[in-house]
């Protein structure tokens, strides 16, 4: 539970694989909102009162905490749950295996750059997950304005075909890029789409 002077109460709470935030202040109505832990770049960005956690997509603050209230310590636990829940849940849907890193004869030398992999290498790596695309096309289906998100909807069913084509992966990327504020609500419940586009170089 965070309290400031003007902007009232936020008490921000972590269930299950979502994180819940209410707003109680003396000027605006009571409000609630939950993000999905999934969607969370486990890494924040620090500002001079702020501290905030964005979309693996677009980048875009999604959970915003004052730094270091109600004190360092809770403050820093807090913290350490949700980024630690965020790349859980993440690994989760996304089907990866944490295992633990493998040491070799390198030493202490830097990591190797990847700057001259090619476009059509990370392609090759990318796994597109049938059953996440499905979850996600009827949530879409059952919770979000079927007429904005019509044509993203389009795009995945197109890409469930075909879940290799990276043309049909670049549809969908273009097809999400074009919902403006309807993107929130699509991650919130279709998750998936955020970690099939989180890491894709279009």
């Amino acid at each position: 539970i965070q309290k400031h002077l003007i902007k009232g109460t936020h008490e921000y709470e972590i269930d299950d694989d979502q994180i819940h935030v209410s707003i109680n202040s003396r000027f605006k109505e009571k409000e609630s909102l939950s993000i999905t832990l999934a969607v969370l770049n486990p890494e924040p960005i620090i500002t001079k009162s702020h501290l905030d956690f964005v979309s693996r997509v677009n980048g875009e603050p999604l959970l915003s905490l004052s730094l270091s209230k109600p004190n360092v310590v809770e403050f820093n636990e807090f913290v350490n749950i949700i980024k630690q829940r965020a790349e859980a849940e993440y690994n989760a849907i996304s089907g990866i295996k944490v295992t633990a890193n493998t040491t070799s004869d390198r030493g202490d030398e830097e990591p190797p750059e990847f700057d001259d992999v090619s476009h059509e290498d990370i392609i090759k790596t990318k796994n597109v997950n049938i059953e996440g695309l499905e979850n996600a096309i009827n949530m879409l289906e059952i919770y979000v304005n079927h007429d904005e998100v019509q044509p993203l909807i389009v795009a995945l069913e197109s890409l469930k075909q075909a879940p290799q084509d990276h043309a049909r992966l670049v549809k969908v990327a273009t097809a999400f890029n074009e919902l403006g504020p309807s993107q929130g609500a699509v991650l919130t419940y279709a998750p998936y789409i955020s970690i099939m586009l989180s890491d894709d170089p279009f």
